[in-house]
């Protein structure tokens, strides 16, 4: 009996040396578990890495968003060098589009907003309409409540005519405009639905480059 428990004694040692855990933590020490403290110190300092790299991509991304908002919202692109003047304009209201041309060659397409109720000519007063046809630019307003705007020659006489068969009014004040005064900082962003009450309107950098090359009489052309 002696024996055996001397064998399995000699085992246990055996065992206890050659035996090794896969990591040699946590350990006791007096009853405790304990830590190595370079694993906790590895591991903020990784992590203090990681925040330093994340705020650089961050002060980074910041700057990159904020010009890429601001250049689609307020940059003029392709703009027409001084002296330019054009005699036609063409709005496609389906494409949101206004082009302008000099002698049969387009010289500049816009993207522009609508009246709330695009779809259709213009048949009333307070329709919300965008009239189609051709008209011609008439008259100009540089204190407008819209910034800078450009007064097209609607209604014309078949336009009242029409009206005043079925009793209404064909309606007024159809402009070329940009953004409400104190508005302007929206930028290209107004085009995001059609928001007026007829009119066509542009960004404010953009009513003020046409405005420049737009004679009066300027033909306006509105396609479906």
């Amino acid at each position: 009996m002696f024996a055996i428990f001397g064998v399995r004694r000699h085992v246990a040692a055996f065992k206890a040396r050659t035996c090794c855990p896969a990591t040699p933590y946590p350990y006791t020490f007096g009853g405790q578990v304990r830590k190595p403290p370079f694993l906790g110190v590895a591991f903020v300092g990784k992590s203090s890495k990681i925040t330093g790299v994340v705020h650089k991509i961050i002060l980074l991304f910041v700057p990159i968003c904020a010009l890429a908002i601001y250049l689609y919202a307020h940059h003029n692109w392709r703009p027409l060098p001084a002296g330019t003047t054009i005699d036609r304009i063409v709005v496609q209201k389906s494409a949101r589009n206004l082009s302008i041309f000099r002698a049969g060659k387009r010289l500049k397409t816009y993207r522009v907003a609508l009246g709330r109720n695009p779809v259709g000519p213009k048949q009333e007063e307070g329709d919300m309409k965008t009239p189609e046809g051709i008209y011609k630019i008439d008259n100009r307003n540089a204190q407008s409540s819209f910034h800078l705007a450009l007064h097209i020659s609607y209604p014309s006489d078949d336009d009242n005519r029409r009206t005043a068969e079925r009793g209404v009014s064909a309606g007024s004040d159809i402009m070329i405009h940009g953004i409400r005064n104190g508005l302007g900082w929206m930028g290209a962003f107004h085009r995001w639905r059609d928001w007026t009450a007829g009119c066509i309107a542009l960004t404010d950098e953009e009513i003020e480059e046409l405005w420049r090359v737009t004679p009066d009489g300027t033909t306006i052309e509105m396609r479906p």
